[in-house]
């Protein structure tokens, strides 16, 4: 079964853009995890233009109490880029898994994978340290072979890949999507045979998400902007089980 994490980052955008506290991140993200997902994501970034370092424990001890009351496991996924400051962040917080993703200052998301013949070596050294808290380490790549051969020696446990060429490509035709999808699914293929974990983001949806979820491998899906923007039509709640229902 591929798990579905909500990444939450556009209910704190929202919340921030008027100040206070609605809407309600820790309520909401209740309301989310009750309809069938299966974690939460959040991506901390230096301007705390969405998600506050608060957040982020506020988020752990919810998430924490969620598991002691319904004795199940909700995932915690804290995304963001390799520096002293998100290792610090993640060292405190100590959540399920933490994926290393490449930021540029400015940018409005996240739009490529790492290039591992330049950032290997600094991946090496966060990861190390990341996992010898016990946390699990995804990185954010793309579907390019010869970056991929370079996964192994980082030591990350799972690849992140960057779903946006896949769903413009879907957005256009479902069999320009059909096409896009090959890359993945040799990518997919080749990182199975390295012993290395597979997980998924960026735009994907409840149209795309039949074709996508047949990734040999592939154990979680990150998804926010698309599921929160058809919560707006559908409510929050039924947005997640209609994501819930294109995964399975």
């Amino acid at each position: 079964m591929v798990h579905l994490s909500v990444n939450v980052n556009k209910i704190a955008t929202l919340r921030n853009s008027r100040g206070g506290n609605h809407p309600d991140l820790i309520y909401l993200s209740k309301l989310i995890l009750d309809s069938g997902a299966h974690g939460i994501t959040v991506h901390p970034r230096e301007d705390e233009r969405h998600i506050k370092k608060k957040d982020v424990f506020d988020l752990r001890e919810f998430l924490t109490l969620y598991n002691q009351d319904k004795k199940k496991k909700i995932e915690y996924n804290m995304e963001g880029e390799p520096s002293l400051r998100f290792l610090d962040l993640v060292l405190e917080a100590k959540p399920d898994q933490a994926t290393l993703v490449p930021v540029t200052p400015g940018e409005i998301t996240s739009d490529h994978g790492f290039d591992l013949k330049k950032d290997s070596s600094e991946l090496k050294t966060y990861i190390r340290k990341i996992q010898n808290a016990g946390i699990r380490v995804s990185i954010f790549m793309e579907t390019d072979l010869e970056n991929l051969k370079l996964v192994k020696e980082t030591g990350a446990d799972r690849v992140e890949f960057y779903t946006g060429p896949f769903a413009h490509a879907f957005d256009h035709s479902p069999e320009e999507g059909k096409s896009a999808f090959e890359s993945f699914r040799k990518a997919a293929e080749f990182l199975q045979a390295q012993k290395i974990g597979i997980n998924a983001g960026h735009d994907l949806d409840h149209f795309n998400l039949p074709l996508f979820s047949r990734l040999p491998g592939l154990e979680e899906v990150s998804i926010g902007h698309r599921l929160m923007s058809y919560a707006l039509e559908v409510g929050l709640g039924a947005s997640v089980k209609e994501y819930l229902k294109a995964l399975s």
